[in-house]
C-alpha cells in the first residue's frame, strides 16, 4: 500500500487503526512479516524518511517514531514489549539501539 507523494505541499498521510468498543476490549491490528519456512522470514520495517534541507532557514527534521501505550483512569496501562527472537540451533537475535550524531546541542 502505497500513499501518494507531493512536489509542492505535504505527501500522503496513512492511518491504520482497528476498531473501537464501548462495552468490552478495543480491536487489535497486528503487522506481520510473511514466514519463511524453507529460509529466512521476511523483514519489518518501521521508519521515517530524511529530511530535506531547504524548507526551512534552519532546515527540516526527519519524521519521529513513537512507541507508546495508552492510559487508563482504572487499572493498568499498556505495556510496551521490545524483544529479539530465540533459536535453537544458533544465536538468538540481537538488539541494538543506536542515538544519531550532531553538531550541537
Amino acid at each position: 500500500m502505497t500513499v501518494g507523494s507531493g512536489t509542492s505541499g505535504a505527501g500522503g498521510y496513512l492511518r491504520l487503526q482497528s476498531g473501537r468498543s464501548d462495552e468490552v476490549t478495543g480491536g487489535a491490528l497486528t503487522i506481520e512479516s510473511g514466514e519463511g519456512s524453507a529460509s529466512s522470514s521476511g523483514s519489518l520495517k518501521i521508519m521515517t524518511m530524511n529530511a530535506g534541507s531547504s524548507a526551512t532557514p534552519t532546515g527540516g527534521a526527519s519524521g519521529m517514531l513513537v512507541f507508546s501505550s495508552g492510559t487508563t483512569s482504572k487499572g493498568n496501562s499498556g505495556m510496551i514489549m521490545i524483544g529479539s527472537g530465540a533459536s535453537t540451533v544458533g544465536r538468538g537475535g540481537s538488539i541494538a539501539m543506536t542515538v544519531g550524531s550532531g553538531t550541537s546541542g
